[in-house]
Formats: structure tokens, sequence, C-alpha cells
């Protein structure tokens, strides 16, 4: 199970930045506790069949990159707009994910996104799906944490 979530999140992934970037150019790897520290961080809850939450990492120079794509606009700080941004990212690979997972017989939601400071949430909690992974591109990396249990 937890290969095929891995598997999920980078094809999915790879989907959105394809369409919505047009980046081709993507490679994944699994994370080896990734942080910066200048990072904004992303928190996807779910609820259903699988509970628990993914959390997107997103550098701040990869945030800024990947809002400069989609808006054609040179922004250069993170704000109220870039945040939207990259959740509404976050949003849809999510949401990609749990269509591929309802294939399989597994009826998941997402919740609307949460912005955290690096490193806060629900660490205390065991999970017995973790896994994670960065996905590099030309624009920088984006790291995954995916911390799902069994309903």
């Amino acid at each position: 199970m937890i290969d095929n979530l891995y598997k999920a999140f980078v094809d999915a992934t790879h989907n959105v930045f394809n369409l919505m970037l047009d980046l081709t150019d993507i490679h994944d790897r699994p994370a080896n506790e990734f942080t910066c520290d200048d990072e904004i961080d992303i928190a996807i809850p779910v609820v259903g069949d699988l509970s628990g939450e993914v959390v997107y990492r997103f550098p701040v120079t990869t945030s800024l990159n990947m809002v400069n794509i989609m808006s054609g606009m040179q922004v250069e700080e993170v704000d109220a707009f870039v945040t939207s941004a990259i959740s509404e990212i976050a949003n849809i690979i999510s949401g990609n994910v749990l269509m591929t997972l309802s294939e399989n017989a597994l009826t998941c939601d997402i919740l609307p996104p949460v912005q955290r400071r690096a490193g806060e949430g629900q660490e205390d909690k065991e999970y017995s799906l973790q896994t994670s992974c960065c996905i590099n591109s030309s624009i920088g990396l984006v790291c995954l944490e995916i911390k799902l249990n069994r309903a």
C-alpha cells in the first residue's frame, strides 16, 4: 500500500507540474528529513477510508518560481497570493491522488489546506502509512510527507 501511495503522489505531482507549469523534467527521490530555513508548509488533511494528512514543503524560491509561471507576473516575496496559489497546487495534487485511490475502492476526501510553520503539526501521532519524497524540477524542490492511517 505504501508503495502505491508513494507512486500515486509522485505521478500526480508530475502531472500537475506538467499541465499547470509546463514542466517535464521532474525526478523523485525518497526524502531524508528535508528541512530548509525558508519554506512554506501546506498541510492537506485527509478523511475517509484513510485519515491523516499530507504535508507539502515548498522552499520559498520554488514557491515564487511556481507563482511566477502560473500568474505570468514577477512575484518577489511571499504574500497571501503566493500562499493561496501554492495551497491550490497542493490541493489539486491531493485531489488527483484521491481520485486514483478511489479506483482501488478507497473513499477519501480532502479538507481545506492549512498553512503551517516548518515542523509544526501532528508529530506525536503514529501513522501506519507513512512515507516521504522530494520532487525535483527545473524550478526547484518540493517535498511531501504522507502520514495516513486506515480508518
